[in-house]
């Protein structure tokens, strides 16, 4: 899958101040990432705030990116949650012929065990038409995919490709890299490891700041990648900064206010989600105008 090598952002779904998709907003964000070197785009992830977008909302979003993409970069569609059946259901019946793959993230809120993490994987991946990238975030599901359940379904399962490793756990993910096959690729899900992954054998990154900075993001991805260490931890450190304020209170609220400040679109956000508070847009502000 070299297709999945390099830089993926994670897309938000910008809305309007009356909260509805803001599908010209979309189209400029997506315009944004082609023109300023990223390799695919990941739509309806958790940054596009899609548990809160119902099943037409779901599909303007892929509409709008797909048209606005016109096959220009590889597409990865997210379709996951915590009802196994539910998620092969989608999976099975939604045109994914624009898509080079499915990521799926681990179950949220039943907090399964390893055993019931394989077992929700390997239904998934005996469904899917399409290549599947696993999904590790346990600060957002409560529920830790260790290394021996990864390499488990990696080694039995052809059609599991990559892993989204977003535990911040650079040992964990080192332990991913040695014990999954060659062609598995570990993924980067958290912006700040994304340089150390790398350079200890990971694949490149799904991001959420570098959508909001594109070109240096992305370069410095591509230094890592060619080991070419100086260039690369130099960018790093000029977007670290970046990375602390857009998470600070919450994603996606921090990475639309990049956007805000880079007029590409407004910073609005659905409930139970927040804008961020005027202390953190002035620091943004001031990063964004520096940058």
């Amino acid at each position: 899958m070299k297709e999945l090598i390099g830089t993926g952002v994670a897309l938000i779904t910008p809305f309007t101040e009356d909260f509805k998709v803001d599908t010209e907003a979309l189209k400029r964000v997506v315009n944004f990432q082609i023109d300023n070197g990223i390799d695919y785009l990941v739509v309806l992830g958790t940054t596009a705030e899609s548990v809160t977008l119902n099943k037409s909302e779901k599909q303007l979003v892929i509409d709008t990116i797909v048209e606005a993409n016109n096959g220009r970069l590889p597409l990865v569609l997210g379709i996951g949650g915590n009802n196994t059946s539910e998620v092969i259901e989608e999976m099975t019946k939604r045109d994914l012929s624009a898509f080079t793959a499915i990521l799926s993230v681990s179950p949220m809120y039943n907090k399964p065990t390893q055993e019931g993490i394989y077992q929700h994987f390997a239904a998934i991946a005996n469904a899917a038409p399409k290549p599947v990238i696993l999904y590790n975030v346990p600060g957002r599901t409560a529920s830790n995919m260790l290394p021996e359940t990864v390499i488990r379904l990696a080694r039995d399962f052809k059609n599991i490709v990559a892993i989204k490793e977003a535990a911040g756990d650079i040992v964990q993910a080192m332990r991913m890299i040695h014990g999954t096959p060659d062609e598995f690729l570990v993924i980067s899900g958290d912006d700040m490891v994304t340089l150390p992954m790398i350079l200890a054998g990971g694949a490149g990154v799904i991001s959420v700041i570098g959508e909001g900075f594109p070109k240096e993001f992305s370069q410095m991805v591509n230094f890592g990648l060619e080991r070419k260490v100086d260039q690369a931890y130099e960018l790093h450190y000029k977007l670290a900064l970046a990375i602390d304020y857009i998470f600070a209170e919450g994603n996606p609220a921090g990475i639309k206010a990049v956007f805000k400040e880079l007029g590409l679109c407004g910073d609005t956000v659905r409930l139970p989600l927040v804008g961020i508070s005027d202390g953190l847009r002035a620091k943004i502000k001031q990063f964004v105008s520096q940058f």
